[in-house]
């Protein structure tokens, strides 16, 4: 049985990103989105929460281990935040990336000095692994791993600090790490976790449905403008998480996600489509949900140019692709 993460786990993160992190702040918009406060993780050095994570699992290796170069697989956000940290720290970062990848990210990503390996997108992580092993450096997951999970939680700890009265936390839903992470931060707190997902990639939703880890096809994953949620499936660590502490999942179309990036826009919020999806499911909930004091995270704001120019432009709302 896997052991939950809590509160301790995610103050112990807290302090080794002291002065790395982004204390991001937590701002109440009006307008059409009156109501609503965002957790604005697109403020963080690389654009989106992952450095949290990254930086915190790679403070936990040892000198030698580190030294070897850091190594993961990302669609962006997490190996430009990895890239990132190996930068910072004076090591290698190698990142497999998948054809399917934002070429805006995955320039990011290269631009921080990080090796880049393309693959096919379901091959990303015995891919991530063979380099592992050939070089003998650490790998270092973008959600399914407890380093990164606790780094991850610490948005939901500066949420309920800056926010005690906070009701309410919608998280948008990839891997899990970010969700997992913050429902490990309010676990006991009485606040109501929500996950937001595209429906297109709405395994975590069928997965609270089902009792059980629910896969989706790459293809249909592929498909949603929310690049940085294309996850088939929930992780190992991730999934009891998001059963035992996360009170729901909803989906959102994608031409809802499409809009709540244009209120975001409008709003002041440079969202990319994946940092809309908690809003875009915020706007969805019931009345009765909607009106808790609650508060969306903004995971990131790497938005991909061609897709925004179509949305802020009133075209609609179109997938992109590597």
């Amino acid at each position: 049985m896997t052991e939950l993460l809590g509160p301790d786990d995610v103050a112990a993160a807290a302090v080794v990103l002291d002065g790395v992190a982004a204390r991001t702040p937590v701002e109440d918009l009006d307008g059409d989105l009156a109501g609503l406060a965002v957790k604005r993780e697109d403020l963080q050095p690389i654009g989106a929460f992952k450095l949290r994570g990254a930086f915190h699992a790679a403070s936990r290796l040892d000198d030698g281990r580190r030294a070897a170069g850091l190594v993961t697989h990302s669609s962006g956000n997490h190996g430009r935040a990895l890239a990132w940290v190996a930068r910072r720290l004076g090591v290698a970062a190698t990142v497999v990336v998948p054809d399917d990848a934002v070429e805006a990210k995955v320039a990011a990503m290269a631009a921080l000095g990080a090796r880049l390996v393309r693959v096919p997108a379901d091959e990303r992580e015995s891919a991530a692994a063979a380099v592992a092993a050939e070089t003998g450096g650490a790998l270092i997951p973008p959600y399914d791993h407890r380093d990164v999970i606790a780094g991850q939680g610490t948005v939901g700890a500066e949420i309920l600090a800056d926010r005690p009265d906070v009701e309410q936390v919608v998280v948008p839903v990839g891997g899990g790490g970010l969700i997992s992470g913050i429902a490990a931060a309010l676990r006991g707190s009485g606040v109501r976790v929500v996950g937001a997902e595209p429906e297109l990639a709405g395994d975590a939703a069928a997965s609270k449905r089902a009792g059980e880890r629910v896969r989706f096809a790459r293809e249909q994953v592929a498909a949603t403008a929310a690049d940085g949620l294309r996850s088939t499936v929930l992780g190992e660590l991730t999934w009891p998480h998001v059963r035992d502490l996360v009170a729901e999942v909803v989906t959102v179309s994608e031409e809802e996600i499409a809009e709540a990036t244009r209120r975001l826009h409008r709003a002041g919020v440079p969202c990319e489509a994946s940092g809309a999806v908690a809003t875009a499911a915020w706007l969805a909930l019931p009345d009765g949900d909607r009106s808790r004091r609650t508060v969306a995270v903004v995971s990131g704001g790497n938005v991909d140019p061609t897709w925004l120019a179509g949305v802020l432009g009133g075209g609609r709302s179109v997938p992109t692709s590597g």
